[in-house]
């Protein structure tokens, strides 16, 4: 049970812990320039963190390379000196709380391994004590501490197996965690889908949890109200200013002009003409129609008078011409006020049965529906109308964007009231509440059965990604000091069960 070697290597030995695991005592190396061991483990001794060596030199800096890496002249170790010099961090580098966790196993270490050597002195010097005839007592004692020695030394294997080969030895099932790191993941995955991921498990989780109720609550806070506001806001305004101006501009554009195209207007113009003729509605329009006509009558006289004279025959006179066209003008003028000011007028009537008949036409009659179509069709085809659509988005988006910065902005305002409203509703409503906790169940629930295998893929790829010895490391950092205990009670269970043993076997042979 003397020191065991921390195996050869190229410059010299490496003492206790000059690996992950060293030796339960020191040795020197036993072969100058043979091969250093691959996994740097040489027994069951302290380990080092990541770029410390404990060789017979003493620990050199962290950070720096090995003592055997630099006598060989290879590349230091990783995690090390890699990441001194700037190099990319694993997904599962260590973290300085895990170098705390670290640092933390080897305290442990020592102590088992301090442990291990107490019971190899209690057996060196109780066998020497029995040889000389010190009493019986000794093969008490040398019984304990010989049994304690095979505790430790078996615990100490089953530890180290989980993490690397014992002395470097290629023992089959040893190395667990970075050989079986991959089915580690799906099996972790698989655990979680099948354990966190049911439908049932969502189901009861969340309605215990109550989340209507709870978001009712948090709702009617006019803090909690404010806050999902402006996170809103800011959420808007971050998408209107990702999205380009020109793509938004061309699936509006494309998108009005497509769906006018395919929309036959003139049933729909129809309806909403027969139903102003029937109102009424139309009559202010014809006002204003008498109102501009007899105003440009009175202002345009000479035009009027020049359109008569100049449609006139050649062969009559000039003063002929005049005359008709003053007798014209007083006529269409004498018209057009009484039909201005007479709400009753004749023409009016004309113009109410002329529109209630085009009403009848645009949703009945096929050639001017027709003509309708064609009518639209040729509008939307012009390039005024398609700009006229494409500053559509600008105006809209300007609008929202100005909207959501302003805190006192009516949109602003109508978000925060209706989530108030909400959460008040919510803690009042119960049918509400339930049909809230409802929709949340079955979207949850939808998720997580639909999804199943992308979530857990998510566990088993991102264990597969990660580098098996770092991996390795970051576990052994988190559960070794634990592991350690499994060590220590190895050495103390074992003593006691040599102890009994012996004793038992001591009084039956008696």
């Amino acid at each position: 049970m003397g020191g065991a070697s921390g195996g050869p290597t190229g410059g010299g030995g490496t003492g206790p812990g000059a690996g992950p695991e060293a030796g339960p005592g020191s040795g020197g190396g036993t072969g100058q320039g043979a091969p250093a061991r691959q996994d740097g483990s040489a027994g069951p001794g302290v380990s080092t963190g990541p770029g410390v060596s404990t060789g017979p030199g003493g620990p050199s800096r962290p950070g720096a390379p090995s003592r055997t890496a630099t006598a060989t002249g290879g590349p230091p170790r990783r995690g090390s000196v890699a990441r001194a010099l700037g190099g990319a961090r694993s997904p599962v580098d260590l973290t300085p709380a895990d170098l705390e966790k670290r640092r933390g196993v080897r305290r442990m270490k020592s102590f088992a391994l301090g442990l291990l050597l107490f019971v190899a002195v209690v057996y060196a010097l109780a066998t020497w004590l029995e040889h000389r005839g010190a009493g019986a007592w000794t093969g008490y004692v040398a019984a304990a501490a010989e049994a304690g020695m095979v505790g430790a030394l078996a615990d100490w294997f089953a530890v180290t197996a989980l993490f690397r080969h014992p002395l470097g030895l290629p023992i089959p099932h040893t190395a667990i965690i970075p050989q079986k790191k991959d089915q580690l993941g799906a099996a972790l995955g698989g655990f979680v889908g099948e354990n966190f991921l049911s439908g049932d498990v969502v189901r009861d989780r969340l309605r215990g949890i109550g989340i209507g109720h709870r978001l009712g609550e948090w709702l009617a806070e006019p803090a909690h109200a404010d806050r999902v506001t402006a996170e809103a806001a800011t959420a808007l305004r971050g998408a209107l200013t990702v999205l380009r101006d020109s793509d938004v501009q061309a699936v509006v554009g494309e998108a009005i002009t497509r769906r006018a195209k395919n929309a036959e207007v003139a049933p729909s113009l129809g309806r909403l003409l027969e139903r102003l003729v029937a109102d009424g509605g139309h009559r202010k329009l014809v006002d204003l129609v008498c109102v501009h006509a007899h105003d440009w009558l009175v202002t345009h006289r000479d035009s009027v008078m020049e359109a008569v004279q100049g449609g006139a025959p050649g062969w009559t006179p000039r003063f002929v011409d005049k005359r008709i066209g003053e007798r014209v003008y007083k006529e269409l003028l004498r018209f057009v006020t009484e039909m201005r000011d007479m709400p009753d007028h004749p023409a009016r009537g004309a113009v109410d049965r002329f529109l209630a008949d085009f009403a009848g036409d645009l949703q009945a009659d096929g050639p001017t529906r027709a003509r309708v179509e064609r009518l639209k069709n040729d509008i939307l085809g012009r390039a005024e109308v398609q700009d006229l659509i494409a500053t559509v988005w600008g105006t809209v988006r300007g609008m929202m964007v100005a909207a959501a910065e302003d805190e006192r902005s009516e949109l602003r305002l109508r978000a925060r009231t209706a989530l108030l409203a909400l959460g008040s509703r919510l803690s009042a409503d119960d049918r509400l509440r339930a049909k809230v906790d409802g929709w949340v169940e079955g979207a949850a629930v939808y998720v997580v059965s639909t999804y199943r295998t992308e979530i857990t893929s998510l566990i088993t790829d991102t264990v597969a990604g990660w580098d098996a010895e770092h991996t390795s490391r970051k576990i052994e950092a988190n559960i070794g000091r634990d592991l350690q205990f499994i060590r220590i009670n190895g050495t103390v269970v074992g003593s006691l069960a040599g102890l009994v043993i012996y004793t038992v076997s001591h009084a039956l042979g008696a």
